[in-house]
Formats: structure tokens, C-alpha cells, sequence
């Protein structure tokens, strides 16, 4: 019995210290007192210490550790290591790691997340969204922009300019307005609640451009030059990076550019002559400067002994002779300026170049350096503005429309997408607010922009459908008063661009993470590239043993926090959201531990099992958003009537991070390896479901109601009632319907008969009639019934006011 009750003890103290990470030095001297203890109680024998002293002398002394060890593994590894492109490396390097790295790790801290400050609007930018963006919103028709100009009107474009909406990521020392990652977030969202084409716009000058690659990578010369001219509006910016050869691989870009002497100005110069064929290029049609990706040669030498220096950006003006811009694409009736350009040995001097002649072959490392920041504020500012904004008016139109004598809000089928998309609204505007922190404390996040690009661009295509399902006919109908159709019609634009969603999730997310993210394996390919011996040896042997010991946490912290399903792991509330947290300890821990035994076991070709990436890159992912969520329920100030929007968001998460775990096991080719961690890792099955229907019934009511939460959940939002604003409009006559509904309950009572809800000027009458009303209230009744007939009814046209009023033609000449 006393031996049991030892080896009890003597596991259970090897499993708190791998469960707490403590140092090899710690462990070894706690485990050898241990077996001392067993020594005195006559449990422990010669052969029980043999075995630790063949293990710890080891694994303690360095120099017997490297020869025995670690050169053995070295060697291995090298045979094991993937192929990697330049561009490759360059965006593995690209950015920073943040709070990913601890979702990945397996412990996260908590207080690290919640010690983040919570994003704040200085005054300055605080009056810009009160402002300028309130004004241009109340100047922008999307029907106009959309379907009879195809394009912001001329008063719109110069306002843009005349405001600086396209230098907010400008230094004030050029002019700009230098606002904040969170300022130009929000700026965004309010915008994309009105119109697409407005939001796109105004978004692209301010992502990855010349602006951004300017002020990161260019000379002083180029900035005191472009940069005033960017920031008052004087030159519009495009940067053209993909061509028909090369999407989702811009690293295979064909363009490219040959470095010889020329004639520029009417002397001899050294520069450079450039060809190229993009499309898709945002702003090209308009643009006065372009930003250009190409890959340069030195055929005769003329920079140095390298003939092929690598991608390089350079700015063009586009009034030189051969190049071409004008024409545009026509993108699923979401017409910003957007379309190709072409070149043709056009020369330009080799200055050009942004950041001058040095930057020559530079070009994709500044790129994937300026993507980690841009592509974590734009698209999913675009995506989930609009979210926002047809969340809150699908809300006001179910409470407002009627079918079988009752808001179609009341109704089940109606709750459930409607949950749907106010609960995806809220985690979206969470993951946005938290990345745009980050960015703003420095850091370039370039794994969590991967994760909030896709999850917001994805998230919002699939809660537009949501949208579209509740308002039915109301939505297909395009019109002015339609405030669905063109965000349902472009939600595959921002799914598609920046890496298309399907690269992003399956090749990017677990890819550029499993690196980036965790602790030791960098560290362990970057020794076993080195070519110094020594060092990488040493190097290796640092990473390597440290590895292990992380390997081995991850294990016992997977099988404990699996058998109590996270519950008194670490968390920094008690409260409501304790157990979120939990397992959130407990799927991290798991994550941690796959990644490890998928890159063990499959090595360089898990990099082509793209489908596991995905699904590992799928938890990572979840747990990004729903440690979001909590981290926004907290700098909101814990509102208690938030907790649905919480527990909808998080639970979701959690939901699909275990399906994600679930389909990963199933699917992992070392079969025996599967049916061992399937017990270790879901001990007890699959115990997590999709948010039940009561919370359902519950989100959905919260959005319907105007109270607190819903501002929250809408804030920062255009919902000014104008005749351009048909959201702001539908909000107004939800306060009226809601207002007038007592009043109509009154008249009904005093008729003695209970009325159909429709004809309200009627009602209004009729309790004046019976005096159980007086004129203030009858004008109240009135006008939420013109509310409510400007609600559910649609738009009609003359046939002629549909046809094109020009015939559209295709260039069938670009490819000759």
C-alpha cells in the first residue's frame, strides 16, 4: 500500500512540475529529492535511480547532451527540414507575434490579454467620425453610387480629398492626420454601413500602398515629394501587385523589370525598363501614381554581381508614355474604381524605386511587413461595419414587419439566423477592436491579420445570407430604400482579395503560425540553416531540449485539463465567464500538443496536408475570437446585459474549435497515433453544442429592442434618419412602431375589437373619435404608419430607368 500510495505521490509531482513549466535544473532537483523520500521509505531501489541518472546526467550536462543528443538530431532535422522559397522565409520572418503566440503555447496568460489597454478615440479623432464622416455619409446615396453613376459623384471625390480621408495613415509632418490603427477601424466601419464603394475607397490609400511603403521604406526625397501630394488629395495612390498569372502566389509575379542605362528628361541615366499586366488593381482607374510590384534583373551587371535581384516596388507616375490605366472591372455591382494596368518596356530611373537603390530586391519583404499591419484593419473594418449595420436594421425590420398577426422577430425560425447575425456582428466588432489594439502597441500582427481577414470576411459573407433569409423580398429588391442587396452581392470581394479565403485558411493561418507562434521551432530552423557549426549546434541543443520539456507540459496539461474539461485551471474573473476561460486553458494546451506531434510525425509534407492546417488553424482561430470576446465584455465594463452576446459568441466558438479538433483526429493519417489522443485529448466525447435556443431567443430579442446592449452592439454606426440612409430611417420608424404600440393597444380596447396592425392613420382617427387619445399621440400613430409602410414596401421603377445607358464593352485587345 505505501508503495502505491508512493508512486501515486512521485507521478503526481512529476505532473505538476511539466504542468507548470518549472526549469530542468528545478524539475531534477525536485524529482531526486522525491526518490530520496522513497529511498528512506524502502520503496525506492538501485534500479529506480539508475534510470534517473541515465536520463537527468544527460539531459544537465551540456557537452554530453550535444554529442549524444542533440548532433544526432540536428543531422535529422536538416533531412527533415521543407524547401522554402525566398518569399516564403521573408513572410515567415514578416510582422510580429502577439497574443496568438500564447493561444498557441498552450498556457495562455490572461492578464497579459486583459493588461492591453482598450483602444481610445483621441479628440482630434473623435471629431473626424463625428465630423467629416458624419457629413460624407449624409452625402453618399448607395443606390446613386451604385446603379446610375457607377461611381462617387465628383462633390464626394473632392471631399474625400479636401478632408484627407485618404492620409489618416500619413505623419502629420507631411499633413496627414496620423490617426490611430483603432481611429481608422472605426472610420471604416461607419462608412461601409452606407456603401461599399465609399468604404473600398477610402480604405485601399490607407492599407498597403505607396503611403504606407513610403513612410516605412522610402527616402527622404520620396517622401517630401509624394507624401504632401497624398495627403492634400494632389495625387491618388493604387499599388498593383497581382496579375493574371499570379493571385493567390504573388510571389510568382511575371512582371519585371530590366536594369540598363536610358534616356530620362533628355540625359543618360541609370534606370530601369519595366513591363508588366496587373488587374484587379483598386483605384487603378483614377490613379495619378502607382505602386508597382515587379521582379527585377541586372542582366549586365550594372548594381553589382547578382543578375537576378528579386521582387522590387517601385512608384510610377502614370502619365508616362506606355503606361495604361482607365479601364475598369466591374465587380459583382460593387463599382469602386477598380481594374487593370499594363506596361511596356516603360523606363524610369532606378530612384524610382521606393527607398532608392539599396531596396532593389526588397520589395516582397516590405510588402509582407506592411500586410501584416493593413490587412488587419481594412477588410475586416469593411466586413464587419456593414455586419453591424444590417444586424441592427434586420433587427428593427423583424420587429417591424408582420406575418400571421405578429412580428416575424417572435418567430422561431426567424430567432435563429437572426441570433445568428447579431452574435457574429458582436465577435467580428470584438476581433477588430482587439487587433487594431495590438496594432497600435506596436506591433504588426501578421498570423492574428491572417485570422481576422479571414474569419470577418468569411463570418460576414455567411451573415448576410442570414440577413437575406429574414428580410426575403425586401432584400432582393434593389432601390434606394434597399439596404441589403449590395452588401449581399459583394460579400465574395472581401472573401476573395488580400489572399483569397480558401489560401488563407488552409496554407497560411497554422502555417505561418505553427512557426511564427511557437516557442522553439524558429529558433530550431534558423540553427539548422545556419552555417556556422558551432553556433548552430549550440543554438539547436538550447532549442531543442527546451522543446522537449514544452512537449511534454503540453502532454500532461492536455490529459488533465481533458479530465476536468479546464475547471480549476487558471482564469481572471469569477464570475459568469470563469469557465470560458478554462476551456480556453484546455484547447490551447491542445493545439499546443498537435502542432507538435502533426510536425513530428509528418514533417515537410504537413505543409501539403493543407485540410489539417486548416483545422489546426481553425482552434487557433477560435480561440483568437473568443478570447476577443471576453477581452471586449471586459473593457466594456462586464455590462451584465451583455452576457448573451458573451455567452453566444464564446460558446460558438468553442463549438467549432471542438469540431475543428474532432475532424482533425478522424482525418490524421497515422491512424494508431489518432486512436490515442481521441481518449487524451476528448476523454468524455464531444460535450460542447452550438449555442441552445433559449440564448438564441435571447440575442434575438436584444436586437429587435433598442436598449443599451444594442447601441453597444452598433455603435459608432451611421443611423442618421435621411432620405439617403434607409437604415437610419428603418431605425427611426422602429422607435415610432414601438412608441405607437401601447396606443394602438388602448384604441383597440376602447373599439372593443382588436384591429389589424396596418392602416395606424386610421387607428389614429378612430381613437380620437373615442377620445381615448389626443393629437400629439394620433400624429405619433401616423407617422410611425408611414415608417412602417417605408419599411416593408419595396422599390419600383419605370422600365425604361433600368436599362444601361451605356452598352458595356470587353477589351478583347489586352492579351495581343
Amino acid at each position: 500500500m505505501v508503495t502505491l500510495v508512493y508512486l501515486l505521490g512521485l507521478f503526481s509531482v512529476i505532473g505538476v512540475l511539466a504542468y507548470h513549466r518549472v526549469n530542468l535544473r528545478t524539475f531534477t532537483v525536485v524529482v531526486a529529492v522525491t526518490l530520496t523520500l522513497g529511498t528512506l521509505l524502502d520503496v525506492i531501489g538501485q534500479y529506480s535511480w539508475l534510470l534517473f541518472l541515465v536520463i537527468a546526467l544527460p539531459l544537465n550536462l551540456p557537452s554530453v547532451r550535444k554529442t549524444l543528443l542533440s548532433r544526432p538530431a540536428l543531422t535529422a532535422f536538416k533531412n527533415q527540414m521543407p524547401e522554402m522559397s525566398r518569399t516564403e522565409k521573408e513572410a515567415i520572418h514578416a510582422g510580429t507575434v502577439w497574443w496568438e503566440a500564447d493561444l498557441f503555447r498552450g498556457a495562455p496568460d490572461w492578464d497579459k490579454l486583459h493588461d492591453t489597454p482598450a483602444p481610445q478615440l483621441s479628440a482630434e479623432e473623435k471629431a473626424f467620425l463625428e465630423g467629416p464622416v458624419e457629413a460624407i455619409c449624409r452625402q453618399v446615396n448607395d443606390f446613386h453610387v451604385t446603379h446610375e453613376r457607377a461611381d462617387l459623384p465628383p462633390e464626394v471625390w473632392q471631399y474625400l480629398k479636401d478632408h484627407k480621408f485618404f492620409a489618416m495613415i500619413i505623419d502629420k509632418q507631411y499633413g496627414g492626420l496620423a490617426f490611430s490603427a483603432y481611429a481608422q477601424s472605426l472610420v471604416l466601419q461607419k462608412l461601409s454601413g452606407v456603401s461599399g464603394v465609399l468604404s473600398s475607397t477610402v480604405g485601399v490609400p490607407n492599407s498597403l500602398g505607396p503611403a504606407e511603403l513610403l513612410q516605412h521604406y522610402g527616402t527622404e526625397a520620396q517622401k517630401a515629394h509624394y507624401l504632401p501630394r497624398l495627403a492634400e488629395g494632389k495625387e491618388i495612390p493604387c499599388f498593383a501587385l497581382t496579375s493574371p498569372e499570379a493571385g493567390s502566389d504573388a510571389g510568382a509575379i511575371p512582371d519585371f523589370g530590366l536594369v540598363k542605362m536610358g534616356n530620362w528628361q533628355g540625359e543618360n541615366v541609370l534606370g530601369m525598363e519595366l513591363t508588366w499586366n496587373k488587374r484587379y488593381i483598386t483605384l487603378a482607374p483614377v490613379a495619378t501614381v502607382l505602386g508597382l510590384a515587379f521582379k527585377l534583373y541586372d542582366p549586365d551587371h550594372l548594381l553589382g554581381s547578382n543578375e537576378e535581384l528579386g521582387i522590387t516596388c517601385a512608384l510610377i507616375p502614370t502619365d508616362l508614355a506606355g503606361v495604361h490605366i482607365g479601364r475598369r472591372h466591374f465587380p459583382l455591382n460593387v463599382p469602386f474604381q477598380n481594374g487593370p494596368t499594363q506596361g511596356s518596356k516603360v523606363f524610369v530611373p532606378i530612384d524610382f524605386i521606393i527607398g532608392g537603390q539599396e531596396k532593389a530586391g526588397q520589395g516582397w519583404q516590405m510588402l509582407v511587413e506592411c500586410l501584416s499591419v493593413g490587412r488587419g484593419i481594412t477588410l475586416p473594418a469593411n466586413t464587419t461595419g456593414g455586419l453591424k449595420t444590417a444586424a441592427l436594421a434586420t433587427g428593427a425590420y423583424a420587429r417591424i414587419r408582420r406575418q400571421f398577426k405578429l412580428p416575424i422577430g417572435k418567430m422561431e425560425g426567424i430567432e435563429e439566423p437572426l441570433a445568428r447575425l447579431a452574435g457574429n456582428a458582436y465577435v467580428m466588432d470584438a476581433a477588430s477592436t482587439l487587433t487594431a489594439a495590438g496594432i497600435d502597441c506596436g506591433e504588426k500582427p501578421s498570423v492574428i491579420s491572417a485570422i481576422v481577414k479571414y474569419h470577418c470576411t468569411h463570418r460576414g459573407q455567411r451573415s448576410v445570407i442570414d440577413a437575406m433569409d429574414i428580410v426575403g423580398g425586401k432584400g432582393i429588391c434593389l432601390g434606394p430604400n434597399n439596404f441589403l442587396a449590395r452588401g449581399y452581392q459583394g460579400a465574395p470581394i472581401a472573401v476573395t482579395v488580400e489572399g483569397a479565403n480558401i489560401l488563407t485558411r488552409s496554407m497560411i493561418i497554422f502555417g505561418q503560425g505553427a512557426i511564427r507562434c511557437h516557442p522553439y521551432v524558429l529558433t530550431e530552423m534558423e540553427a539548422a540553416y545556419d552555417n556556422d557549426p558551432d553556433k548552430s549546434l549550440a543554438t539547436f541543443d538550447n532549442a531543442l531540449f527546451g522543446h522537449l520539456g514544452f512537449v511534454f507540459s503540453n502532454l500532461v496539461r492536455s490529459l488533465w485539463l481533458g479530465l476536468t474539461d479546464g475547471r480549476g485551471s487558471s482564469a481572471p474573473y469569477s464570475d459568469a465567464t470563469t469557465r470560458y476561460y478554462q476551456q480556453l486553458n484546455r484547447d490551447s494546451a491542445n493545439l499546443a500538443l498537435l502542432a507538435d506531434i502533426s510536425m513530428a510525425l509528418l514533417g515537410g509534407s504537413l505543409k501539403r496536408k493543407e485540410r489539417l492546417s486548416a483545422r489546426l488553424g481553425d482552434v487557433l482561430s477560435q480561440l483568437y475570437l473568443a478570447s476577443a470576446t471576453l477581452k471586449r465584455f471586459s473593457d466594456e465594463g462586464r455590462q451584465p446585459n451583455d452576457l448573451p452576446l458573451v455567452h453566444w459568441g464564446v460558446q460558438d466558438a468553442l463549438y467549432q474549435s471542438q469540431e475543428a479538433l474532432d475532424a482533425f483526429l478522424r482525418n490524421f493519417p497515422h491512424r494508431w497515433v489518432a486512436i490515442v489522443l481521441r481518449p487524451l485529448l476528448l476523454p468524455f466525447g464531444l460535450r460542447r453544442y452550438r449555442p441552445a435556443d433559449t440564448l438564441d431567443h435571447q440575442v434575438a430579442r436584444l436586437v429587435q429592442t433598442p436598449c443599451d446592449t444594442r447601441c453597444r452592439l452598433g455603435r459608432h454606426q451611421y443611423l442618421t434618419p435621411d432620405e439617403s440612409s434607409p437604415v437610419g430611417m428603418i431605425e427611426a420608424a422602429l422607435k415610432d412602431i414601438l412608441a405607437a404600440e401601447p396606443l394602438y393597444d388602448r384604441v383597440c380596447q376602447a373599439a372593443g375589437k382588436k384591429m389589424p396592425f396596418m392602416q395606424l392613420d386610421r387607428v389614429a382617427d378612430c381613437g380620437l373619435a373615442l377620445n381615448v387619445i389626443n393629437e400629439e399621440e394620433a400624429t405619433l400613430l401616423r407617422r410611425a404608419e408611414v415608417g412602417r409602410l417605408r419599411t416593408i414596401n419595396v422599390d419600383d421603377f419605370d422600365p425604361d430607368a433600368l436599362a444601361a445607358h451605356a452598352r458595356p464593352r470587353a477589351n478583347k485587345d489586352i492579351a495581343a
